[in-house]
């Protein structure tokens, strides 16, 4: 079969397999959460074509796209990663703060229960515990 030259960005976000279903892509689309060419889209039904560069902000991470193919089905995830191209630029290295594990010597620090009885004895040597 031939493919369509456009298709609703809805269907689309469904048969790539960026959405969970059709009315969840065409809420996200209507939400503001889809550009399409650094253009913000307002509607489900915005037709998009190969080509097109799509700006999609998730939770907490933002994808960009390119649409290489419209699609006829939603099918396997194989099938679904030939309708795009992902050029999400890579994040920046971020320069982590070392994180430094106190070390102690053994025998320092905190003592353990029998070092507390002999210093209870040496304390109170009159006592027997």
């Amino acid at each position: 079969m031939d493919q369509p030259e456009r298709q609703r960005i809805d269907k689309w976000l469904f048969f790539a397999r960026i959405a969970k279903s059709r009315t969840l892509a065409g809420k996200f689309a209507a939400a503001g959460n889809v550009r399409v060419n650094r253009e913000k889209i307002d509607q489900a039904s915005f037709l998009v074509k190969p080509g097109d560069v799509l700006t999609i902000t998730l939770e907490r991470r933002i994808l960009v796209l390119k649409i290489l193919g419209c699609g006829q089905r939603r099918g396997p995830a194989p099938e679904a990663q030939l309708l795009y191209e992902d050029i999400t630029p890579k994040p920046a290295a971020v320069d982590e703060p070392k994180v430094f594990t106190p070390q102690r010597e053994p025998g320092a620090g905190r003592p353990t229960k029998r070092d507390r009885r002999k210093i209870d004895q040496f304390r109170n040597p009159d006592e027997d515990a």
